[in-house]
């Protein structure tokens, strides 16, 4: 054979050879390109993250009891102030007068009562008189010296004066009653002259002062409330009231942990504990009813551990609540989970559907369609995750626990070691079981999630 002929041959093989080594490369590396995570162990937490407002657990709000005008006001706001201190005064002018008036009553119906008991000791030396002269009448009637008739006037006249006994007994008894009356009146007096003088009610600060020296101060009514003077918190226990949203609220519990943190200090955070628990959910503002917001909030109350230096009723915080924790837990990245609707036999086992190319294909373009089941069995949506192993992906079910911030708790369908695809969305979207794909790893993604 000439040597040209040969060399000819030689050429159109390796272009067919090359040709072929192409192609196979090809099929290897087609596919989507997808990033994927290898399952490990990892701690876990839930959290139940909620905002709301920092407020002392223990707070006054000191209203008027009575109408007067402030004469003296011991303290500003921001003093520190004890239990029994003085804070202000109230003109206690006409409150004295009231005083006087009434003790002055009470003297008055004293002297009734003496008077009326004179008038009793009257009444009965009378009766007594009244006695003796029936008797004197009918011991002269027995012996006919004296007329029928002055005997019917003795007895007439010691009725009288039995009577008259009685009525002043009466007397006596409305005298006690006006007396008692007025001791009552006057201890009301008393008392309203001691709400002049405002202490403070405990040891605390006094965060609002809405009262200066010389205004008037007005009592509250059934349908208007008092003027509030003044408001001291105590500040040694503080709490983050929170409000929950109704999906989180059944997995919050008293005595969870919690970290709290406050917008004024940005860089620190504080712990605390689950101290209550709302068991009515919290009426929408009038703002949130005219705005259509019809979410459903729980208020949780969250004690801080430890002092607040700083701290101010009314900031703004943050509580995030520590609901589950899991202790090295296999885990899956949530992005990675997904749902696909398998079928089911009677023992609620999955089918498995053998697939050619043609079908993957139809799947993925009409992944709705439906056919007609043999007896027994069922389709169903169910979240998995697709598992790759050597390049070809598998769609797995499984079950999953608590939700951390980047994972999800495997219970059942993954072991350490497998890799699941984590993205793009697209592509886990469209994904088939036996689909080919190309690998692409993850820059800087699948660190540890650690509390």
């Amino acid at each position: 054979m000439p040597r040209k002929k040969i060399l000819i041959i030689a050429g159109v093989v390796v272009v067919a050879l090359a040709v072929a080594g192409a192609n196979l490369a090809f099929r290897r590396q087609s596919g989507p390109t997808v990033t994927v995570e290898t399952i490990t162990k990892r701690d876990l937490e839930a959290i139940v993250s909620a905002s709301g407002k920092i407020q002392p657990k223990r707070q006054v709000e000191i209203s008027a009891d009575t109408i007067g005008r402030v004469t003296k006001l011991a303290v500003e706001e921001g003093d520190r102030v004890k239990v029994n201190q003085f804070l202000l005064q109230i003109d206690p002018e006409a409150l004295e007068s009231a005083l006087q008036r009434g003790q002055a009553a009470q003297m008055g119906a004293r002297e009734a009562i003496r008077q009326a008991q004179v008038a009793v000791e009257t009444a009965q030396a009378n009766f007594e008189l009244a006695r003796q002269n029936v008797a004197r009448q009918r011991e002269l009637a027995r012996e006919n010296l004296v007329p029928r008739e002055a005997l019917d006037r003795a007895e007439a006249e010691l009725k009288v004066r039995q009577t008259e006994i009685e009525i002043r007994q009466a007397e006596v008894r409305g005298a006690e009653q006006r007396v008692q009356q007025e001791v009552a009146n006057l201890r009301r007096a008393r008392y309203d002259l001691s709400k002049v003088r405002i202490n403070s009610p405990m040891d605390g600060i006094v965060t609002r002062l809405n009262i200066e020296e010389g205004e008037t101060v007005l009592m509250g009514t059934m349908n208007n409330p008092g003027t509030v003077l003044m408001t001291i918190a105590d500040l040694s226990v503080i709490e983050a009231q929170v409000e929950v949203d109704e999906t989180d609220i059944v997995d919050v519990r008293i005595g969870q942990p919690a970290k709290i943190t406050i917008d004024a200090f940005p860089d620190t955070s504080f712990s605390g504990r689950v101290t209550k628990i709302g068991s009515s959910s919290l009426q929408p503002t009038a703002q949130q009813a005219a705005g259509g917001r019809s979410a459903t909030n729980f208020e949780v109350i969250v004690t801080l551990e430890g002092e607040v230096p700083r701290v101010r009723p009314g900031f703004t915080c943050t509580a995030d609540i520590t609901t589950a924790t899991r202790a090295q837990a296999i885990s899956v990245p949530i992005q990675a989970l997904t749902v696909r609707e398998l079928t089911y036999d009677a023992k609620g086992n999955v089918v498995k559907e053998v697939q050619d190319k043609k079908a993957r294909r139809r799947a993925r373009l009409a992944p709705t369609t439906e056919t007609e089941l043999p007896p027994g069995q069922k389709k169903q949506e169910t979240e998995g995750v697709f598992v790759v192993k050597d390049r070809k992906v598998e769609f797995r079910p499984m079950k999953v626990g608590i939700a951390g911030e980047k994972y999800f708790e495997v219970l059942s369908g993954l072991t350490p070691g497998e890799q699941v695809i984590t993205g793009p969305f697209s592509s886990v979207r469209e994904l088939v079981d036996g689909d080919s794909v190309r690998i692409e790893e993850p820059k800087g993604f699948g660190k540890d999630e650690k509390k």
